[in-house]
């Protein structure tokens, strides 16, 4: 089976968020099982920077607008997954991010650098493929900036490759003005109600729910959701009509990297049988940061970005109060600007209580999932979400809400689930101030029974949270696409 994955981020080669740690481990975890796959990615110059063994392997020629692009052949530096990168200097080879410029503002022509990325997708999913010796099955697409590769697969009028698209978060549509359906090249007739059209804009999003294959979700609880008016962002009721393409596959994490058994940023390693040793990784991270090194403090720590998705003003509006009654806070993000400023304000005011790093650290994140008694993700909605997976993963039950991947991840701490030692966590139904006060207060009892706290940390670590079962459910879904 041919597999080509087309993303706009892929970890370690560039990362902003979630979707590059999947397009980053599925691949791979698909090559363990024998599939022939290969990330296609923009050529970016950390992209371009890290591939290993590259070599320029096609010239891509009547491009809409831009005419030609190089197509550069490498493998991932760490899994040898091959890698196809877009050369186009012009579209990706830019200080800033793969999105947004230095300043944090919307790349003006990211229609045309992911309409390119959704172009040449379709190319070499097609029989005009400029790749003599490969053409896949299956063209796996990710999130809107590859929405319109079926779009361009479906008005080719020629027998192609088979198309999915995965919706890692549907808060992110790829709105832009009708304009540029012409200037991409695709065909007046695909703006329509029944197509591309959305609210008299082209939707990049609505145009791979319409025209893909088949539809897949980063877990089973966001499938059923995004088919309702609170998370289907306008676009429930054509979800809702394709129902019975929509397969819901919970996301794994790389259990290599993330593991305190051998974690190189941990200053001591510790598995579930040996949980003594997270205290001294706790005592660390409290030193390092500024905190009292108080052994009995509940840690609270938060690795998110800092916006109104991730639910994160809902614990600012509490945090104080719980300073107060004896925990500590550690927190490590960017985002809103005002969200920022309330963090960095709770800092002053609780030098030995409180810490916050603005901003993005791979090393911090590591410890402070390790280092933290507890994590904090009360999310108003989670199409997947991998931070509760690694708090689970590091003996830090995680305290989240009822949504998506997290009301697939994590089961919450009662008398029930202790006695049949499935609890892991702690489970709220909304992002409420009210309900999670009450939950890290139900968390910090446990905690101080040593004995019952144990339990549902090694409950948590013991989970298989690696790709083994999702990868081979995406088998499943290729196959099952392949046949109809």
């Amino acid at each position: 089976m041919r597999i080509l994955f087309v993303s706009s981020e892929a970890y370690p080669l560039i990362k902003t968020g979630g979707l590059a740690d999947v397009s980053g481990s599925l691949p791979a975890a698909l090559q363990q099982r024998g599939v022939d796959v290969r990330i296609l990615i923009p050529g970016y110059p950390a992209v371009l920077e890290k591939l290993q063994n590259s070599r320029p392997v096609a010239t891509l020629q009547h491009l809409p607008l831009i005419g030609t692009a190089e197509l550069i052949l490498g493998e991932m530096p760490d899994t040898g997954v091959p890698v196809l990168a877009i050369q186009c200097p012009g579209l990706y080879q830019r200080a800033g991010g793969p999105y947004i410029d230095a300043g944090g503002r919307d790349w003006e022509d990211n229609p045309l650098r992911f309409g390119i990325l959704s172009r040449i997708a379709a190319l070499l999913g097609s029989p005009d493929t400029p790749l003599q010796d490969w053409q896949p099955d299956i063209v796996h697409c990710n999130d809107w900036q590859t929405g319109l590769v079926p779009a361009y697969m479906r008005f080719m009028r020629k027998p192609c490759a088979k198309s999915l698209i995965s919706l890692h978060n549907m808060a992110f549509q790829g709105c832009y003005p009708p304009s540029w359906v012409e200037r991409l090249g695709l065909p007046g007739e695909s703006y329509q109600m029944e197509g591309l059209e959305y609210h008299q804009q082209m939707s990049f999003l609505k145009a791979g729910i319409f025209y893909a294959d088949g539809i897949s979700t980063v877990s089973p609880s966001y499938a059923r959701e995004i088919q309702t008016e609170t998370f289907g962002f306008g676009m429930q009721g054509l979800l809702a009509k394709r129902s019975h393409d929509i397969r819901g596959i919970l996301n794994g994490i790389e259990t290599e990297e993330w593991n305190p058994a051998n974690d190189p940023h941990l200053v001591n390693p510790y598995d579930a049988n040996h949980l003594a040793a997270k205290k001294t990784v706790k005592k660390a991270l409290q030193a390092a940061q500024g905190l009292q090194q108080d052994a009995q403090a509940p840690l609270l720590g938060v690795v998110s970005r800092l916006t109104y998705q991730k639910g994160l003003d809902v614990f600012l509006s509490i945090a104080a109060p719980l300073v107060e009654q004896g925990c500590q806070i550690v927190v490590l993000g960017g985002g809103d600007a005002g969200m920022e400023a309330g963090f960095r304000d709770l800092a002053t005011r609780y030098p030995q209580r409180v810490s916050v790093t603005i901003g993005y650290n791979e090393p911090l994140s590591h410890q402070i999932m390790a280092g933290a008694d507890m994590f904090i993700m009360p999310s108003r909605f989670e199409p997947c979400g991998l931070n509760q997976m690694y708090g689970l993963r590091y003996g830090t039950p995680p305290i989240v809400t009822r949504t998506g991947g997290l009301a697939d991840s994590v089961i919450d701490s009662n008398d029930t689930t202790l006695a049949n030692h499935t609890a892991s966590g702690f489970v709220i139904e909304h992002a409420d101030a009210g309900q999670l006060h009450d939950a890290i207060n139900r968390a910090c009892a446990y905690y101080a029974d040593s004995k019952t706290w144990r339990k549902i940390q090694r409950n948590g670590m013991r989970l298989d949270l690696g790709w083994d079962h999702s990868a081979q459910a995406y088998l499943d879904l290729y196959a099952h696409l392949l046949r109809d």
